[in-house]
């Protein structure tokens, strides 16, 4: 929705006067790195063009009114003193998590109504809930002139959907989306917060998201319990290793000791992390020098380890990469996200996307019984103020 009928339809909903304020967040795609951020590793995210846009006012009472054109319609009224999770409030809660963060920091916070409006699915896994809370927080952070700088936002953010959601997610998707840079890739050492913003030269390349519009949901899903999985197999190498997360392993160490994993599932789960990692620095390597061909082979490589060692993806994401592998013009593809449905993004030379979106939409319809969807994203700015 263009910016100028949201603050129309803004102020049809809760009148006119006052100081009005736009924000835009994206969403983000996870080019390689999956699984990786709480175990400690490397990710490569990049921010897109596509995201949540936000209409904002500050009231003068303690009220927070919320209400979206097209998560449902919904509208909610809310008093800062009410505040606690409400499976029925759903989206609702991404925004609420990050006010009750600021609250639990002591920040100024009063009431406010805001308006959002997305082009990307919630359920696409293209990381709508830290859209969402990013475009909160940022907003909060300026209106309330509490300054705090964006990594501070991003962290806040993601304890949001830790303490208040109940999604154990890493950092990745907060950092991707709050810290995103047009045209650049980043390389995130996800324990030290360093980023490596790595150019993104195409060359007659694009990338094509497709959604699987398969219904996810990763705060009930297998997401929690990979991550358990991920840390019963530390114990079990500490024996060996002082480590507390299995980022802190080499391949080469991780081979020497991973006997010591006696749980066949944790050891599967480890072997993708560690594996996963190594990928994730390779692949920054080929962008850097330009090597698309070998990029997308390591995306390839990325999606069979999801599938067969960390058992993320099931039918609608195998049978959408399946088809996409056999498209002329495809250098990789594989699932992005946390899996469990969601999105597929695919490395496919410009001259062959019509003809690959139209290919593997009839052959996931085919298989699946299910329209899917594509997008083809740029790569756009982080959260900020637009207007």
């Amino acid at each position: 929705m263009r910016l100028e009928r949201m603050k129309e339809r803004f102020e049809k909903l809760y009148g006119s006067g006052g100081e009005v304020f736009a924000y835009h967040s994206p969403g983000r795609v996870n080019l390689i790195g999956e699984h990786t951020d709480y175990n400690g590793g490397y990710v490569l995210p990049c921010a897109l063009t596509l995201g949540t846009c936000g209409i904002i006012r500050k009231r003068e009472n303690r009220l927070l009114r919320f209400a979206s054109t097209n998560i449902g319609g919904a509208y909610i009224e809310i008093g800062l003193d009410q505040i606690e999770y409400n499976r029925e409030h759903s989206w609702v809660n991404y925004l609420l998590g990050v006010v009750a963060e600021f609250q639990n920091l002591g920040l100024p916070v009063g009431g406010l109504e805001l308006l959002l409006s997305g082009d990307m699915s919630s359920n696409a896994g293209l990381s709508s809930s830290a859209s969402v809370e990013m475009l909160m927080a940022a907003a909060l952070n300026e209106l309330f002139e509490t300054k705090l700088e964006t990594i501070e936002l991003v962290k806040l953010a993601q304890r949001a959907e830790n303490r208040f959601v109940g999604v154990n997610c890493g950092i990745m998707d907060q950092y991707a989306v709050g810290m995103g840079k047009k045209d650049r890739a980043m390389l995130l050492d996800c324990t030290s917060l360093a980023c490596e913003y790595i150019p993104v030269e195409p060359d007659g390349h694009c990338l094509i998201i497709g959604n699987t519009n398969s219904p996810r949901n990763l705060a009930g899903s297998g997401y929690n319990t990979r991550r358990e999985e991920c840390e019963r197999a530390v114990k079990m190498l500490r024996s060996g290793h002082e480590i507390t997360l299995l980022g802190q392993l080499t391949p080469a160490q991780f081979e020497t000791d991973k006997h010591r994993i006696t749980c066949p599932t944790a050891r599967k789960r480890a072997t993708h992390v560690i594996y996963e990692i190594e990928r994730t620095k390779q692949a920054a390597e080929h962008l850097r020098a330009g090597n698309l061909a070998a990029f997308g082979e390591l995306m390839n490589q990325s999606h069979r380890s999801l599938a067969g060692l960390f058992e993320v993806t099931g039918k609608a994401l195998d049978t959408m990469v399946n088809a996409a592998w056999k498209q002329e013009g495809v250098l990789g593809s594989r699932m992005t996200g946390a899996g469990f449905g969601g999105c597929t993004v695919s490395l496919v030379k410009e001259s062959c996307a019509g003809a690959f979106i139209e290919n593997v939409g009839k052959i996931y319809k085919e298989e699946t019984g299910i329209e899917a969807a594509f997008y083809t994203a740029g790569i756009g700015e982080g959260t900020r103020r637009i207007g």
